[in-house]
């Protein structure tokens, strides 16, 4: 388990960059042509796609980079698994449910929550006023996804049992035409189908993550790749904190960067932007236990086949 701090994590990570030329990583270059990163519409690697940040550190190696876009963490999960892409970025709950499944998969890094770009939500005319209205309801919810750790946390707080209501399990695009025609009536999502969702309904927000959960989201990699290329792991951690950085240093841009690669509405994107938080973290202690807590939750809930440590799952970076 990574024992850095932050600071040091991330300069470590650089070094790992600047030293790209040295024997190690370009064994590891000569037999890996393609390089298979999973994203998703909004977020930190959207930022590094858009600005190639990857892309320029792999350049002289004859390695191609290759974007494979997901709607939601759990598919991603799945192509991690077998190896259809390399390294992802997903949620807090993905994971958990994929190392239940035993998925080929580790935790490589951290970064910020969705915490204010998350919410169940409804329609200004809905009779729901609060979360205790809830009970008996039908939520859209993709299942094992981040919005579903927020709809079981949320239900805890209000003091509802999870099979107190009706989960209506889809696809961010099938919720949203489940929304739009009522066939559901509430919706837990992430931006920026959250933040499209604002644009069209101005929905009543009856919770957002940040106001029931203390979470990360995660980089993932392959197992098999992470042992076999751990440079390329490493390079795409420090990669990313490079695109952290300019995201801070350049906000008035970054929601046209998420439109440009994404084409969602720049009005939504914008929306979306101005809430991301932006940065890669090492795995902590204190990380694994938060994400240890919520894999406990699925659990007890019957939610997840199997318990799962999830301290079995996190990569070790070479020398660490």
């Amino acid at each position: 388990m990574f024992n850095l701090t932050r600071r040091v994590f991330g300069l470590g990570l650089l070094a790992a960059t600047v030293a790209l030329g040295t024997t190690s990583f370009g064994a590891a270059a000569e037999d890996l042509k393609q390089f298979n990163i999973g994203y998703q519409k909004t977020g930190l690697p959207v930022i590094a796609r858009q600005q190639q940040f990857i892309e320029k550190v792999l350049a002289d190696k004859g390695v191609t980079v290759k974007w494979v876009e997901f709607t939601a963490g759990p598919p991603l999960v799945e192509a991690l698994n077998v190896g259809a892409i390399d390294v992802g970025w997903t949620g807090d709950a993905p994971p958990i449910f994929g190392q239940s499944a035993g998925a080929n998969i580790v935790y490589a890094a951290a970064l910020p929550s969705n915490g204010q770009g998350e919410a169940i939500f409804v329609k200004p005319a809905s009779p729901i006023q609060s979360l205790a209205d809830l009970k008996g309801k039908r939520i859209g919810v993709g299942k094992g996804t981040s919005a579903h750790n927020l709809v079981v946390a949320a239900l805890e707080k209000a003091g509802i049992p999870f099979d107190q209501i009706t989960p209506v399990y889809l696809s961010p695009a099938d919720a949203a035409a489940a929304f739009a025609s009522d066939q559901i009536d509430a919706w837990a999502v992430w931006d920026p189908f959250f933040a499209i969702a604002e644009t069209r309904y101005q929905p009543r927000v009856l919770v957002r993550s940040s106001d029931v959960l203390k979470v990360n989201t995660y980089f993932l990699a392959n197992k098999d790749f992470a042992k076999a290329h751990p440079d390329f792991v490493s390079t795409t951690i420090a990669a990313l904190g490079e695109a952290a950085k300019w995201a801070d240093q350049n906000r008035d841009k970054v929601a046209a960067a998420l439109h440009e690669v994404t084409g969602v509405p720049l009005d939504a994107q914008t929306i979306a932007a101005n809430r991301i938080k932006f940065g890669i973290y090492p795995i902590t202690d204190e990380i694994v236990a938060g994400q240890q807590a919520t894999a406990d939750r699925f659990f007890k809930l019957g939610l997840i086949p199997k318990a799962v440590r999830v301290s079995d799952a996190v990569w070790t970076a070479p020398g660490n």
